[in-house]
């Protein structure tokens, strides 16, 4: 009876709880807390003191002062915090503020963020294109059948009539296109969260279908999308890499399955070709203990793809033309070339790599931005710079990128400490601003590996806690996880498949301003769900799963 009502108190602070529409007062992270980490909770009404509760008994374990009233602005709200983080005892419990209210049940455990991990890292494979998919949450049964066989038409790359393989690979968003540059960042996140959180991610059984014999199920679900994005050079050798795979136009709201449309390679372009390189060359030193074969595979993609940018210096841009699907246009594509030297030179140890890299990062600045996506992955070639363990690296030039991440990572502490609900974007807010508050954890984690210190790990906990309730709605921004999440994602299964609940596990875009984010699916610019957003939540929560370590 005990481990019954265990697992229904699990549930039940996992999931949406309380009927449509309700909020409390008193704000957190309705999943949980680790018990040596912050424990932060904002409080919209005037206070003085809290007090911690056993949720079994109400008993109170824990009680202080708050600090406050902070007024902030885009929000339009006074707000006074309640910091218990010095509570560590494991359990659940909820926060009780006399004279305002009581908070959602919450839980103090060690392992506390591995459910939302594996859910949300599970949504990639419920994300796969090409075949069939199925998985069970909350009493829910979710699946399609296998989708878009034949992709894809080769008539914007000269053959018309022609069909390619273009097979399988993750849907990118709420649409069901699959895009070159998009899945570059996607990628290289999460390669990058397996690189420094691997003895952490080993050990959560994601129980995936087996496809890829003899991977770690981590490993297995990037090589889905590593063989799909296999298929996207142009076949005559010269390492030009198409920018996408779509329709000319969006397909209705339909099953993937009842997609029937023409799906085309699109013309090939530079930040496209660079992105390839960057994540086929991170491909091929983590598949290489499992299979060195499709890592030389991978390597030689990279290497030829890198060649024809060297060969051809100037950008080629994408030019959308006919077609009305994600157009995944930069203005530059210097920093996609950046990383792929990177990554490169990472992977092969050659110098000539290394001497692109250091000769174009000299000159760049600032070396490290707190605000980046698909669009500036420069980042991503700092990042793999400072934390490479190889010889012959300009001693000046590391020393600089090193105090430029140190830096950022404090400016995104003071910039969560200072904002109310722990925001480390503070009041920036655009079309899937979610995935990048989630992002940061990369800036942080990075600092945190150069430099430890507590204030940055707390910093990623605070975005943890941001996105799973600790913010001016009082709700989980992802799909099944936490209190009141979303139920209509800009996301086409999830209005399809007859199922109220949407697809579990998908972080949702956003506001475009402090206080317009709309849970409705009609809102693409609030409520969609895409591949680089879903990555970069994967990290922030892959690095809480290494905290219980």
């Amino acid at each position: 009876m005990r481990k019954l009502l265990t697992m229904l108190l699990l549930w039940l602070t996992a999931c949406s709880a309380g009927p449509s529409g309700d909020t409390y007062p008193v704000r957190l992270n309705s999943v949980g807390f680790l018990p040596a980490k912050a424990k932060i909770a904002t409080i919209i009404q005037p206070c003085s003191q809290f007090e911690v509760k056993r949720l079994a008994d109400d008993s109170t374990v824990f009680s202080g002062k708050v600090t406050g009233p902070f007024h902030q602005k885009d929000v339009n709200q006074n707000a006074w915090l309640a910091d218990f983080s010095a509570f560590a005892d494991t359990g659940s419990y909820y926060l009780d503020v006399p004279g305002v209210g009581r908070s959602v049940a919450f839980r103090i455990s060690d392992d506390v963020f591995r459910f939302p991990y594996k859910t949300a890292m599970r949504a990639f494979y419920l994300w796969r294109c090409g075949t069939a998919v199925e998985g069970d949450f909350n009493g829910q049964h979710y699946a399609h059948a296998a989708c878009h066989l034949d992709d894809g038409y080769c008539d914007y790359t000269g053959q018309k009539g022609v069909i390619r393989n273009g097979t399988g690979g993750w849907h990118d968003a709420g649409d069901y296109g699959k895009y070159t540059v998009n899945a570059g960042i996607t990628l290289g996140t999460l390669f990058l969260a397996w690189e420094q959180f691997r003895a952490a991610l080993e050990n959560v059984k994601l129980n995936l279908p087996e496809t890829a014999p003899g991977y770690p199920g981590y490993l297995e679900e990037l090589k889905w999308e590593t063989d799909w994005l296999l298929k996207m050079p142009y076949p005559d050798g010269s390492g030009r890499v198409s920018h996408k795979l779509t329709r000319v136009n969006f397909a209705g709201f339909i099953m993937p399955e009842d997609d029937k449309g023409k799906r085309y390679f699109t013309e090939w372009s530079s930040a496209a070709t660079a992105d390839f390189a960057a994540v086929m060359a991170m491909a091929a030193r983590n598949f290489q203990p499992y299979d060195s074969a499709y890592a030389e595979k991978c390597l030689e993609a990279a290497k030829n793809s890198y060649e024809f940018l060297k060969e051809h210096p100037e950008m080629k841009p994408f030019e959308q033309g006919d077609f009305k699907t994600g157009a995944y246009k930069v203005k530059s594509d210097k920093s996609e070339r950046l990383w792929a030297a990177t990554e490169l030179w990472e992977t092969t140890g050659n110098a000539a790599y290394l001497a692109d890299f250091e000769s174009v990062a000299l000159m760049i600045h600032p070396l490290i931005d707190s605000d980046w996506d698909w669009s500036n992955v420069k980042n991503m070639a700092m990042f793999t710079y400072v934390l490479s363990g190889r010889n012959g690296k300009n001693a000046d030039l590391l020393a600089r990128i090193q105090k430029a991440i140190l830096a950022n990572a404090d400016t995104l502490v003071a910039k969560g400490q200072k904002d109310i609900y722990g925001r480390s974007l503070g009041s920036r807010y655009y079309w899937g601003c979610n995935g990048t508050v989630a992002r940061q954890a990369v800036n942080l984690q990075v600092a945190n590996a150069i430099s430890p210190n507590r204030a940055y790990t707390n910093a990623v906990v605070s975005i943890a806690d941001h996105l799973l309730g600790r913010n001016v709605y009082d709700r989980s921004y992802v799909t099944g996880i936490g209190f009141r999440p979303p139920m209509h994602p800009h996301d086409r299964r999830s209005a399809a498949d007859g199922i109220e609940e949407p697809w579990p596990g998908y972080l949702v875009g956003g506001g475009r301003s402090a206080t317009n984010w709309h849970d409705k699916q009609s809102d693409y610019t609030t409520n969609e769900i895409a591949i680089n957003w879903q990555a970069a939540l994967v990290y922030a929560l892959a690095g809480l799963i290494e905290e219980e370590n």
